[in-house]
């Protein structure tokens, strides 16, 4: 069993008592956990692949997977962010899918404190 099969099986088993689903697009959900081992293997913790990351982890606690944000972007839009936990509703179609805006703050969001960047 690969890496990504191995992590996607242990995910799905904690999360999915707590009501959280994987997204239905497999192919999808399996790029989104490469991503977290990658981001793993690069800083040492599961960040969001969707999301830049500072390499800080107390920076980044707030988008360690799954991140601070995926309750209430689930209980709004029937997803995370990401698109990789969903819930039930969400798959089976009866709630829209529908993009989830950033709910990271701007102050938090990497790329805004790197030097030379005046934005």
């Amino acid at each position: 069993m690969s890496k990504v099969d191995e992590l996607y099986e242990r995910l799905k088993k904690v999360n999915e008592p707590k009501g959280y689903y994987f997204s239905k697009n497999e192919k999808l959900v399996k790029e989104l956990i490469e991503g977290l081992l990658t981001n793993k293997d690069r800083y040492g913790y599961m960040c969001c692949p969707c999301r830049l990351a500072s390499g800080d982890r107390e920076a980044d606690k707030d988008i360690i997977c799954p991140c601070d944000y995926r309750e209430a972007d689930v209980a709004e839009y029937g997803s995370c962010y990401c698109n990789l936990y969903v819930s039930k509703e969400w798959n089976e179609g009866t709630v829209p899918n529908v993009p989830v805006p950033e709910r990271r703050p701007v102050e938090k969001v990497a790329w805004m404190s790197w030097p030379g960047n005046d934005a």
